[in-house]
């Protein structure tokens, strides 16, 4: 009977610490496009075009997007900037304790959904996050890290 009861005691334990973990089901669609819009670790200035119409990135209203950066993090880091890993800027805000290397692609021509994008620049930035419970789901800027070379 005591082995029963630890085993149930164990089995909570480890349901509790999964679901303060988990991703709450209302955050998981903006934080699948915020993945989608700006996270890539092997992005390079040569794939803005490509990578922005293959993941079906447009601005509000199926307009093409004017800018669009991409994070060259994985999802551990830039999940981090929301906690720890990053400094409360007021409301939901977060800007990373750390730059990150960023691709920033920008329009050339177009109207949806036949966008052209130029060449991307490659820059090392502090990031600022919109976060939801601990979840980054919003984009807002990149502030340029001085102190490094601009690639």
């Amino acid at each position: 009977m005591k082995i029963h009861q630890s085993a149930v005691i164990l089995l909570l334990v480890v349901c509790v610490s999964f679901s303060t973990h988990a991703q709450p089901p209302h955050i998981k669609p903006r934080y699948q496009k915020f993945l989608n819009q700006h996270l890539d670790p092997d992005m390079n200035e040569q794939k803005c075009d490509s990578e922005i119409r293959k993941r079906d990135i447009s601005g509000t209203g199926n307009v093409c997007k004017p800018v669009n950066t991409f994070i060259q993090a994985n999802t551990n880091q830039i999940k981090a900037v929301c906690g720890g890993g990053g400094t409360p800027q007021g409301g939901n805000l977060f800007k990373s304790n750390q730059p990150f290397p960023v691709i920033t692609c920008r329009l050339q021509s177009g109207v949806y959904p036949k966008c052209e994008y130029r060449r991307g620049k490659k820059s090392t930035r502090y990031v600022v996050l919109g976060c939801e419970q601990g979840w980054p789901v919003h984009y807002e800027e990149g502030i340029v890290d001085h102190s490094m070379r601009e690639l």
